[in-house]
């Protein structure tokens, strides 16, 4: 300000240059700048042509003095900085100042209420998408075993195995466990050692093993034999399951084995190369070719008040898409008593009624109140909801019974599965439908093949379609409660029906499917627990005779012809006896022309 003094007429740029060159610039700076007028002997053209903000070179510019900013600079973000200014008396200190510019926190949640933006123009709630797609079917455990369960040898393994199970009961049997039992691989028991007597009786354990209390290795693997010879979970553990089928006395066994062995006396079923197996107590399905199992499947069959019969016969075709007709005993245990209830029950099931002629009627025409809906065919349409799926597998008999889809897959995935009013529901069944029609030409004919790619089209036209099998492939439902294979191995399994103890709770004459049709009453199906507790002292003495006189037994098996006289001589409790007079109560109830219709459809 001086020189501006002495100097009035010097440049401002010759100043602004000699003021730097001398390091006054500093100097020169008032942290209260005076306004120009405030000069002393200054004209006013002086004052004009004087810069009120002289530029100053960015090097010199201290970054403190941007405090002074009434905006502040917008964070990375879009988080809103806090007020700069010096800190009141109370307030909290700024040491945190730069963490409101971290996004973590705040980039989350622009998008989370987009997902409930969208709402309906009437303002109620949209409706949840329900997805079409079939859920993965979920079975129970299945043995890996290729060994099958009835060969043309098993009749005579089966009566051997009752030989030496009836020299195990003259000779005291084996001790029973404490039922509530439980120990694990490695654990100690005072029990274990009346398990390894148990087992080296069984001949699941070799004899001469370490006598010690511990559930040690080589024991697990005996256990493990026994559980896979019972259908039971191959764990190792000894837990409820198992103990319960180590305390079935050896009489209940001995009587197991006699009575299948006995069963099987007069069969004369063509085993052939490839055949298919249904043993109904273990509810499996056995594809058998050339001696060994390709494949075994979780299957429901009937329950203990509707049966499901032993059958002899042959897979003639396959049905695409079918349609059910009604068995009389159905319409009259379960389609009446509905539609008493609902009227419109049969129009839910997609179930027609058709009078002699083929003519639809309607329900509201029939008389609900009387049995009078037996005179006419009730026929459910293909599809989804029918009871027999997408697939049935024919096979010609006098039960009218076969192998079928199912809507209703959830009981494939219980351990427990009699289910069925006779027929038997298969999982898996298009996988065994194509293990059926091989060497069947295809949907294009010769050269062609029935694939999955093949069946699956097939079925997805919704067309009624049937497929008459190359060869006839031999099949047979068989209850084998007890029965030994070609290894020396005995399995056992559980009497559902009560057939073994004298209990014919089975009427296979009056069976027929169903599957998607509610149970109007459940019975709930006290399926294992019959063999394991009962030891029926009538039952053993008729199942005996046949051990104690095995001379006589194997002729009948050797010659069909002979042994076909007495077919109801099998076993006193055997469902061979029942047809008859449920076949004799057909005819009185005169439904004429709607039981031809039921009798034709049933095979087709």
């Amino acid at each position: 300000m001086v020189l501006r003094v002495a100097f009035p007429y010097l440049p401002s740029a010759a100043v602004l240059a000699w003021m730097v060159g001398t390091g006054l610039a500093v100097a020169a700076e008032s942290p209260v700048p005076l306004p120009p007028g405030s000069v002393p002997g200054q004209s006013p053209q002086a004052q004009a042509a004087q810069p009120q903000n002289p530029p100053v070179p960015p090097a010199q510019v201290e970054p403190a003095r941007r405090e002074v900013t009434n905006t502040p600079d917008p964070l990375p973000g879009g988080a809103t900085p806090l007020p700069v200014g010096p800190i009141k008396p109370g307030a909290a200190p700024k040491t945190g100042d730069a963490k409101p510019a971290e996004p973590k926190p705040a980039e989350p949640r622009p998008a989370e209420p987009k997902v409930a933006e969208p709402k309906p123009a009437d303002g109620k709630p949209s409706p949840k998408k329900v997805s079409r797609e079939l859920p993965p079917l979920v079975v129970a455990r299945m043995s890996q075993d290729t060994t099958p369960t009835l060969t043309p040898a098993t009749f005579l393994d089966t009566l051997r195995a009752a030989e030496r199970y009836q020299a195990l009961v003259e000779a005291g049997g084996w001790p029973s466990l404490p039922a509530d039992l439980s120990v694990k691989p490695g654990e100690r028991n005072p029990a274990i050692p009346l398990l390894r007597r148990h087992l080296v009786l069984t001949e699941d354990l070799a004899p001469g093993g370490p006598e010690t209390d511990q559930l040690d290795p080589g024991l697990v693997a005996a256990l493990k034999r026994y559980q896979s010879r019972h259908n039971l979970p191959e764990t190792g553990l000894l837990g409820r399951q198992t103990v319960a089928a180590l305390n079935v006395p050896a009489g209940v066994r001995q009587r197991q084995l006699s009575a299948s062995a006995n069963r099987l006396i007069g069969s004369s079923f063509p085993f052939g190369e490839r055949y298919v197996v249904v043993n109904i107590p273990s509810a499996a399905v056995e594809a058998v070719d050339h001696g060994s199992v390709a494949r075994r499947y979780v299957a429901v069959v009937g329950k203990p008040e509707r049966a499901s019969p032993s059958v002899e016969t042959k897979i003639t075709n396959i049905n695409f898409n079918p349609t059910w007709t009604v068995p009389v005993s159905l319409i009259k245990k379960d389609i009446i008593p509905h539609m008493r209830k609902d009227p419109g029950y049969l129009a839910k099931m997609h179930i027609r009624m058709l009078d002699a002629q083929g003519q639809e009627v309607q329900p509201t025409a029939v008389d609900w109140s009387t049995e009078r809906a037996v005179n006419y065919t009730l026929r459910q349409d293909p599809g989804f909801d029918n009871s027999l799926g997408q697939v049935r597998i024919d096979m010609p008999n006098r039960h009218a019974v076969y192998m079928h889809d199912t809507p209703s897959k959830g009981l494939f995935s219980r351990d427990v599965r009699f289910h069925s009013s006779g027929c038997v529901r298969v999982a898996d069944v298009k996988a065994l439908v194509g293990w059926l029609l091989d060497g069947t030409p295809g949907p294009n004919g010769a050269g062609s093949a029935w694939g999955p790619m093949e069946i699956e089209t097939g079925i997805a036209t919704g067309e009624r379609r049937d497929i008459k099998l190359a060869k006839p492939i031999p099949v047979t439902f068989v209850y084998l409660t007890g029965y030994a294979t070609p290894d020396g191995r005995v399995h056992f399994r559980d009497d559902v029906y009560g057939l073994d103890t004298g209990k014919d709770t089975g009427k296979p004459a009056d069976v027929a499917v169903t599957g998607a049709l509610p149970k109007p009453g459940t019975a709930k199906p006290g399926t294992s627990k019959p063999a394991a507790g009962t030891a029926g002292q009538p039952g053993a003495a008729a199942a005996q005779p046949a051990v104690t006189k095995p001379a006589a037994a194997k002729p009948a098996g050797t010659k069909p012809a002979a042994a076909k006289a007495p077919p109801a001589g099998k076993v006193p409790a055997t469902e061979q006896p029942a047809p008859k007079p449920a076949a004799k109560a057909r005819p009185a109830e005169k439904p004429a022309p709607a039981a031809e219709s039921r009798k034709a459809d049933s095979p087709t």
